[in-house]
């Protein structure tokens, strides 16, 4: 017996996953994750990819709301990372929703493959396709939510157009490609800027890149709901620990 988002199927064996919709739905994941913001999503690119499984139990052990994964071409940004036989194999390994964002060229071309391997959110980055509107309505259409980023250089007003459609707009803080940069201030403004756009006011806000301790309270006053983290939980030895500290910056007045 297998359990999906607290639903029970016996039908399903591992490796064999139920159809689309299933999972959680679209305004239920996205709902959840609202209830919790402000909330950390651990990063894996920065995990022990030797010990998968015994990495994520950790993770769910320490209350994380979801994953993300960091998909990388190594065309679009300098670094390669995984595709989507990693994310089925993460899907196999936790019910914790998959946010899966997509650091590629033509990402149109594998979003069908990636939701088929698992993934509850997809994003993707504006600079990569002619046409975000339509990119977004292909990942509604597959019963996933759907995220618009853009990276530190571009402007709010590439995204401006999408916003009362997407789920989510995430902004880079680093340069997308590599994990470990430190934080870069000029996301706060960008922030601001999304909440005062139509279609900003409601959306999920998520902010990835050098977020920690010190960098963690600056996001979240500028109405971050989702925190990316990678090196500071996986360069650490106690992963709930680091992840308590950094909430605890959240809530100091």
């Amino acid at each position: 017996m297998y359990s999906f988002c607290g639903r029970e199927n016996s039908r399903f064996a591992v490796g064999h996953f139920p159809p689309l919709g299933f999972f959680m739905s679209r305004s239920e994941l996205v709902s959840s994750l609202r209830e919790v913001a402000p909330t950390i999503l651990p990063s894996l690119l920065m995990c022990d990819f030797g010990n998968l499984a015994s990495e994520i139990e950790t993770l769910e052990e320490a209350g994380v709301a979801a994953l993300h994964l960091d998909v990388m071409d190594g065309v679009y940004v300098p670094n390669f990372t995984y595709g989507m036989t990693i994310v089925a194999a993460i899907r196999k390994l936790t019910e914790l929703p998959l946010d899966v964002h997509l650091m590629m060229v033509s990402p149109e071309k594998y979003i069908p493959q990636f939701v088929e391997a698992g993934a509850d959110l997809i994003t993707f980055h504006v600079e990569t396709v002619d046409d975000p509107a339509a990119v977004v309505k292909q990942i509604h259409d597959l019963g996933v939510a759907a995220g618009v980023a853009i990276n530190l250089e571009t402007p709010v007003s590439a995204i401006a157009s999408v916003l009362p459609e997407a789920d989510m707009a995430l902004v880079m803080s680093i340069n997308a490609g590599f994990g470990g940069q430190a934080f870069q201030q000029s996301a706060l403004d960008k922030l601001d800027e999304i909440r005062s756009l139509p279609g900003g006011e409601d959306i999920l806000l998520q902010i990835d890149g050098g977020i920690n301790e010190s960098t963690i309270k600056a996001a979240t006053d500028h109405g971050t709901q989702l925190l990316v983290v990678g090196s500071a939980i996986f360069k650490k030895d106690d992963y709930a620990k680091a992840i308590e500290n950094m909430m605890a910056e959240v809530t100091t007045s």
